[in-house]
């Protein structure tokens, strides 16, 4: 072959490869302007409350028939489903992300015992119901739910989107619609901050705190309008599929709470309006979602199955607008609590006049350090744990340095009293109503004061005043006054005080008062210690009526006989006191993991000296324990304590004294199951306790208690507390957690006595 052959068959290789290349392109436009050129697909997402669960079903069918959608419109439910589709989420990924979900947890906003102070700790564990109060008048909450969890889990699912301030420009644009509740208008939100507009959007009056934004006061966007189709036309769809989740007007017997009330009367509108917006839908998917209410959100395979039979309804008409170019959806990865983030700027916005150190102090995290989402979202809690602020719809945006900032907007609740009530019965202080004032910001923006009127059996009160700075160091004042009897056995009072003994009395009637004053400072060490130091002062009196009843005359007593009774003690004493105390358990009654410590030192300096026998001594007592589930709802929960008291002082009212069931016990008195309350004496004890906690059903408990102890006088100093025990007890019983606090039967006994004790427990301890 000649060389100028070559050369022929090489330029015409080189033409062929032109036109080839030539006719790929055109073809490739030619696709694309198709594909530009095709009708643009609209979703509309009702609203309807857990049954726009039924929309993660009928997008599966959707994105199973090869649509690929180019822009959602929602409202309410629909607005957040929407949302997190349009961020790109697949209908699988949201599948998995609700039934992982704990809706009765989040609606409810019960936040987790570990983003509260142990100030706010006592307060949750205390009262039943808590009331705004002012001006002597008591008033409604404005909401069952702040929507504080739901706000927080929005953040952490859409932190991949979170920079994105016009939702035109998120992976599909997104549009929703809330109510202006003072002008009674739609609101259109298509940009902003995207967790905040969808939770605007789903906020149903009554269940939720209003959100306000750009300073409208926003409400369920389903109220005007449930079914956004003209905003999605609006914004250039062609073709419209729509998933409707409401239902008609219901009959009297589906009217069960106010919720579905107010549902109905938003439904004489909608009902209307469906009539219309039905006819403009191109492919109308409408679940049989009839039999579901507004909250079942524990149905929510069924519901979502729902949505996946109606879509297959319209499967046909589905595959026909199909893309001819599928996109399949990448997957998203959801930001893990354990995922770390770094936060360089604090910015405080909106109403509140608390300092930033207080704020700072709550959130329990540093600025410019790598935290979990996890710590971020407890510090979160922390904030609104307090009380001192409505629903924080915080912001985690990139600032210009390419950091990241949390704004935050805290909006203060215009209520700073409130009324709290609770009721309560044991066998040691019988039956208790407490009714408690409490009052914000009276001296300071950070301080809290707090009267408990206990009425009942015996009548107490507690009063508290702190100003609470978290870290930073704060104070506080309290006093208390506490009185109960109790028949114990008089060997007890015979051996621990100057009284000769009494053959004619084998129990006698002891009633305990005790009224404490405390001055102190307190603050937390990393983020779960509080290390608090006071003064105490202690005015406290052990007495009896019994030896006022006896009518032999030669009975010798040791004390003056006042209105026939007998006082065995009646000093004032002052001491100072240092306390460090960790507390993470889940709960306070019934623990299923976390840890706890408490120590505890006075030293006792000065005394009236009503019985001549004062030296200056101290007591120290320690407690430890932890909790951690063993199988699915069978938990344990181990603890060991101990005390003993340093000093030759012959004042043996401050000794340990074990026996009962409870809690909240004042000054040494301690727990101990299988002997009756105040049995077992000594100015040193250790003790060892197990239980083992089987939730059998949603908040019913099914218990076995056993507990250990030697007790006796210098235990430590002869080597004794690490002996064989010398007393145990025994107890099944069964735990409540009612509206009113925890409920607790226990059936006890001790092979050392052979006799048995029945306890009730009934309401929080107070």
């Amino acid at each position: 072959m000649s060389l100028f052959t070559k050369h022929s068959y090489g330029i015409k290789g080189t033409l062929m490869c032109l036109a080839l290349i030539m006719l790929s392109t055109n073809l490739l436009i030619s696709q694309s302007d198709q594909n530009d050129e095709r009708p643009k697909i609209g979703l509309v997402l009702s609203g309807g409350g857990a049954k726009g669960m039924a929309h993660i079903g009928a997008l599966k069918v959707i994105e199973q028939a090869g649509i690929k959608l180019d822009y959602i419109g929602g409202s309410s439910m629909g607005a957040i489903i929407g949302a997190l589709y349009a961020s790109g989420y697949t209908a699988t990924e949201l599948d998995s992300m609700f039934n992982a979900t704990n809706f009765g947890t989040l609606i409810q906003d019960n936040l987790p015992r570990s983003a509260k102070t142990f100030y706010e700790k006592e307060d949750s564990e205390r009262y039943a119901l808590t009331l705004p109060f002012n001006n002597f008048k008591v008033s409604v909450p404005p909401a069952y739910s702040g929507g504080q969890n739901i706000y927080n889990e929005l953040v952490r699912l859409l932190y991949h989107v979170k920079d994105v301030k016009d939702f035109n420009k998120l992976p599909t644009p997104f549009v929703c619609v809330a109510t202006d509740i003072e002008t009674g208008k739609q609101v259109i939100l298509d940009s902003g901050y995207l967790p905040e507009a969808i939770l605007a959007s789903g906020t149903l009056p009554s269940l939720f705190e209003p959100t306000i934004i750009d300073d409208k006061v926003l409400i369920d966007g389903g109220v005007v309008n449930n079914y956004p189709i003209d905003e999605v036309l609006a914004m250039g769809a062609d073709i419209i599929i729509g998933v409707d989740v409401q239902h008609g007007l219901s009959d009297r017997e589906s009217l069960m709470s106010a919720t579905e009330i107010l549902l109905q009367i938003n439904n004489y509108r909608t009902v209307a309006d469906m009539k219309r917006k039905s006819a403009k839908t191109d492919i109308y998917i409408k679940p049989q979602i009839e039999k579901y209410s507004v909250i079942e959100f524990n149905k929510l395979k069924e519901i979502v199955q729902t949505g996946v039979d109606a879509a297959f309804l319209k499967y046909e008409d589905l595959k026909k607008i199909a893309t001819e170019i599928q996109e399949n959806k990448k997957s998203i990865s959801v930001v893990d609590s354990d995922e770390r983030l770094t936060l360089n700027r604090l910015i405080i916005d909106g109403n509140t006049s608390h300092t930033r150190g207080y704020v700072k102090g709550k959130l329990r995290f540093n600025l410019n350090e790598s935290i979990t989402f996890k710590k971020l979202q407890q510090g979160i809690g922390n904030l609104a744990a307090t009380g001192n602020f409505k629903t924080i719809r915080y912001k985690l945006m990139n600032n210009a340095d390419d950091a990241e900032d949390l704004v935050l907007p805290l909006d203060e609740t215009p209520n700073t009293s409130f009324l709290r009530l609770g009721a309560h019965f044991d066998d040691l202080y019988k039956s208790g109503a407490i009714i408690n004032l409490t009052k914000r910001k009276i001296l300071s923006r950070d301080d809290v004061a707090s009267f408990d009127l206990i009425l009942g059996d015996n009548i107490r009160y507690n009063f508290e005043y702190y100003l609470d700075k978290g870290t930073y160091w704060s104070f506080g004042i309290n006093s208390r006054f506490n009185d109960f009897e109790q028949e114990i056995n008089f060997a007890l009072i015979s051996d621990n005080f100057d009284v000769i003994p009494n053959t004619r009395i084998n129990t006698l009637n002891l009633t305990v008062s005790d009224f404490t004053n405390q001055l102190y400072i307190q603050t937390v060490i990393k983020e779960e210690f509080a290390f608090t130091l006071g003064s105490e002062f202690k005015h406290l009196q052990y007495s009896t009526r019994t030896f006022g009843e006896v009518s032999d005359p030669n009975v010798p007593l040791n004390s003056t006989n006042e209105n026939r009774r007998t006082y065995f003690e009646k000093s004032d004493y002052v001491s100072v006191f240092g306390t460090l105390k960790l507390d993470t358990y889940d709960d306070k009654y019934f623990p299923s993991r976390g840890l706890y410590f408490s120590g505890d030192m006075h030293y006792y300096i000065l005394s009236s000296d009503f019985n001549n026998n004062f030296k200056d001594f101290s007591v120290s007592k320690v407690r430890g324990g932890m909790a951690f589930p063993i199988v699915k709802n069978l938990s344990i929960n181990l603890e060991t304590e101990g005390g003993f008291k340093l000093g030759t002082s012959n004042v043996t009212t401050y000794d340990f004294v074990l026996g009962g069931y409870g809690t909240d016990f004042i000054n040494n008195f301690t727990p101990f199951v299988g002997y009756d309350f105040l049995s077992l004496p000594g100015n040193s004890y250790v003790k060892a306790y197990g239980r083992l906690d089987f939730e059998f059903a949603k908040k019913h408990h099914a218990l076995f208690t056993v507990n250990f102890a030697n007790v006796d006088d210098d235990l430590f100093r002869t080597g004794e507390w690490f002996s064989a025990p010398n007393y145990s007890g025994y107890g099944i019983g069964y735990g409540w957690e009612s509206f009113l606090g925890p409920v607790n039967l226990l059936y006890s006994w001790s092979p050392e006595t052979e006799r048995s004790q029945f306890f009730v427990s009934a309401g929080y301890w107070f």
